[in-house]
């Protein structure tokens, strides 16, 4: 393969070499200002979708080794996480402690960055982490993950700062629960659709089902988001060597701390 270099400009470039010949491109990943230099210069634009995602769903050995490398340091940075005193400390302070602790652990870097939701934030899917300090008695939402040569973990847990009010603890059990049966349901030849139906038997059961508004999950590899999905609307269906991450119900229970931030026992 020979090497080739572009011209500082790379689009203007591009429009240059790829002039007169029909190119495929991915309409979320191109801007409109690229759009209209490859097109002005000739280049007959295709949208396609999909493409490489496809290819990307069924993970090597070698990839799925990278990732379960991955996942095994996101275990051992939470193993830390539940020994850390949570009450008093902002979100962002955790958040830091989070993001030096993968680094101590031999992450090459972060997912993305650290997610750290206490109370009523952790009703909020992809909370910035605030100024705002954890209270006791409340549920903090963790949510994040590493690169392993390349690949990612993504892990999301929920802590307890204390003992809990009645339906906080009420809710967490209801949480595991559908987490659980989303678990079971996963096999290959389940579509992602039924899988993150199963998850949410119980949860409907008890009157919140309007209160589960996100997926069960989603796929984990180069990116923190790959197919397959797991959500209502899912057309995937799993396969042997798929890898995937269920999402906000992903938590699991030991018994709860005074100060720190074990997670719920249920």
């Amino acid at each position: 393969m020979a090497l080739v270099q572009t011209a500082r400009d790379v689009i203007g470039w591009l429009a240059t070499v790829l002039s007169g010949r029909r190119v495929g491109f991915e309409p979320a990943h191109v801007t409109f200002a690229a759009y209209e230099c490859l097109t002005s210069g000739g280049v007959d634009l295709v949208p396609t979708d999909g493409l490489v995602e496809v290819l990307r769903r069924v993970k090597e050995p070698d990839e799925i080794a990278a990732i379960r490398r991955a996942a095994a340091i996101s275990d051992e940075v939470y193993a830390a996480l539940a020994e850390q005193p949570f009450t008093g400390r902002t979100e962002r302070d955790l958040a830091w402690w989070i993001e030096q602790a993968f680094h101590d652990a031999g992450a090459d870097g972060l997912a993305f960055g650290p997610i750290v939701a206490s109370g009523a934030n952790g009703a909020s899917p992809h909370a910035e982490p605030s100024d705002l300090a954890i209270a006791p008695g409340t549920l903090v939402t963790i949510d994040t993950g590493c690169r392993i040569d390349g690949y990612c973990s993504d892990c999301t847990r929920t802590f307890a700062t204390g003992d809990l009010p009645a339906g906080l603890a009420e809710a967490y059990v209801l949480c595991l629960e559908g987490q659980l049966a989303g678990l079971a349901a996963v096999r290959p030849g389940a579509s992602g659709r039924d899988v993150d139906a199963a998850s949410r038997v119980a949860i409907d059961a008890a009157g919140l089902g309007e209160r589960y508004g996100h997926g069960l999950g989603h796929g984990v590899g180069l990116e923190v988001h790959e197919v397959p999905t797991l959500r209502p609307e899912s057309p995937d269906v799993l396969e042997p060597g798929t890898s995937s991450q269920s999402s906000r119900a992903s938590i699991s229970p030991v018994s709860a701390g005074q100060d720190r931030g074990s997670r719920p026992r249920h």
